[in-house]
């Protein structure tokens, strides 16, 4: 049955929310993140739930999960009072839970404008990018390797989209720079180019250190430090190991008080259980492990509970996504990090299609809508995903970014009062007559529907008068138009040489290196 999340304190963002976004919708401002004004849902009862986490407690305690090439992170560990045996740590029931009870249960990223700041945990809501793409593709080039120009571009339509909240990260890999270097350009060009909140990199800690050290040119050393500014999303290697890239990254993150994403990547069949209850077991120990050492770290550093369920198509072993049972398997998940109290990262716009086609949309909207049901407040994956998240295309990145805007109206859920009850319309169009020109009509259309720009809902003969075109078509022609229409938001011009500054030192003071 549906349960409501805990309020938010936030009630007048509730009502006005979804109409001041559709007024602003033509200034690309937007809102800076949702309030969700619907429940979620819960679909599984106490007792299944408790029977989730004790067996999660007997995987820590009895089998364990190994930190790999991190002698700091198991030093936390044998301090904290976990059982240490070469790199297999284990841990005594509840032990992880109480570490991680002094994170903070909603926090605030803050960004270069503070009119976008996202509030993140609680009722909210923040639509980010889909991350991490080696491949970029539309319909005009196809599918080829990401370069700078692609990664910059892709962070200007986010820009350019009321229906998004945050840069989101590696957005797509740039290949065409050194993968030393890369990570110095990529956050140069969330900061450059969108003045919304961003991830920067975990590749290896130095580079996760860089990308701090900019977040505080941008900010400032002591507001850095005392508030969150930058995340890392950090991946498990599931099953049951942490190596020494990602704890190391996400160490640096916490000791600086910036948010760890913390995130299995589970494949049913593979990396985990062909069974869902089980692989929702083990994604919580693995990421309960990763939440808790960011609390041993640095106690009260931000920390996002993430989790990436998949499936996998047992007549060949090639991934799948957009499937229903990692999709409902994420419902659970969202109990389990409200029980914790953490904020979730969960779910997203996932697909195996090739193309931003009908395969692409029906799975996108599949994983998409188990992300909103689950009460996922940071909803990486939200725009662009394709090919198994290989590639990110252009025309789907602005596909999912409308679909985006018709869940601000969804998540707004349905409003009562004397307007939205129309009782004066009833009074004056009376029996058998028409509520189009009412006064009732004139005051809300401009608010009352959510109105794509993208759909075709025009008449069959007028849609062939104008090319007979699909949506990916009409795509195609409107991230064009976006980024020429983009402007860049303004920048303090010492911050961006001290920013350039400090990119050209970092390449400088290392060779390149391509793997």
């Amino acid at each position: 049955m549906a349960s409501a999340t805990a309020a938010s304190g936030e009630a007048p963002r509730k009502t006005r929310g979804v109409r001041a976004q559709r007024r602003e919708a033509g200034t690309n401002l937007g809102v800076p993140y949702i309030v969700r004004n619907i429940p979620t849902y819960d679909i599984l009862g106490e007792e299944s739930l408790v029977r989730i986490e004790k067996t999660a407690d007997r995987i820590l305690a009895e089998v364990g999960i190994e930190f790999r090439d991190d002698a700091v992170a198991l030093d936390h560990w044998r301090r904290a009072g976990a059982k240490i045996d070469g790199v297999r740590v284990t841990f005594e029931p509840g032990m992880l839970k109480e570490i991680v009870s002094s994170a903070p249960r909603q926090f605030t990223q803050h960004a270069r404008n503070p009119a976008r700041s996202v509030e993140i945990g609680g009722n909210n809501v923040v639509f980010a990018p889909a991350y991490g793409s080696p491949f970029v593709m539309d319909l005009d080039k196809g599918r080829r390797y990401g370069t700078i120009e692609d990664f910059r571009n892709l962070v200007k339509l986010a820009q350019s989209s009321p229906w998004l909240h945050h840069s989101g990260g590696t957005i797509c890999e740039p290949v065409d720079v050194p993968v030393n270097k890369r990570h110095l350009d990529m956050v140069y060009s969330h900061i450059k180019y969108s003045d919304r909140a961003f991830m920067g990199s975990i590749t290896a800690e130095e580079r996760a250190e860089d990308s701090i050290e900019m977040a505080r040119i941008l900010f400032g050393r002591d507001f850095v430090d005392r508030n969150c500014v930058i995340l890392g999303n950090v991946n498990v290697n599931s099953p049951l190991v942490w190596d020494g890239t990602m704890t190391n990254s996400l160490r640096a993150y916490a000791r600086a008080n910036q948010a760890a994403v913390v995130v299995p990547f589970i494949l049913g069949g593979a990396m985990g259980p062909v069974t869902n209850a089980g692989a929702i077991a083990q994604s919580y120990a693995e990421t309960l492990a990763g939440c808790a050492l960011t609390q041993l770290e640095r106690k009260g550093a931000p920390v996002i509970f993430g989790n990436f369920l998949s499936s996998m198509s047992l007549r060949s072993g090639s991934p799948t996504f957009g499937t229903p049972e990692p999709a409902i398997g994420s419902m659970v998940v969202g109990q389990l990090a409200r029980r914790l109290g953490l904020p979730l990262r969960c779910a997203g716009n996932f697909s195996n299609s090739k193309r931003p086609d009908a395969q692409a949309m029906q799975e996108g909207v599949m994983s998409m809508l188990s992300a909103v049901h689950c009460g996922a407040n940071f909803i990486l994956h939200s725009a662009g995903f394709v090919d198994g998240l290989l590639a990110m295309s252009y025309e789907k990145f602005v596909m999912d970014t409308e679909f985006c805007g018709a869940l601000h109206s969804y998540l707004a859920g349905v409003v009562v009062d004397d307007n939205t009850l129309a009782m004066d319309a009833f009074l004056q169009v009376g029996p058998g007559s028409h509520f189009l020109g009412c006064d009732h009509t004139m005051r809300n259309y401009q608010t009352a529907f959510w109105d794509s720009k993208l759909s075709d809902n025009e008449p069959f003969e007028k849609w062939v008068e104008q090319g007979e075109t699909d949506m990916a078509e009409r795509a195609n022609r409107y991230w064009k138009k976006s980024l020429a229409e983009y402007e860049a938001p303004p920048l303090d011009v010492a911050i961006d040489e001290a920013l350039t500054d400090f990119v050209a030192r970092r390449k400088a003071g290392m060779s390149d290196a391509w793997y």
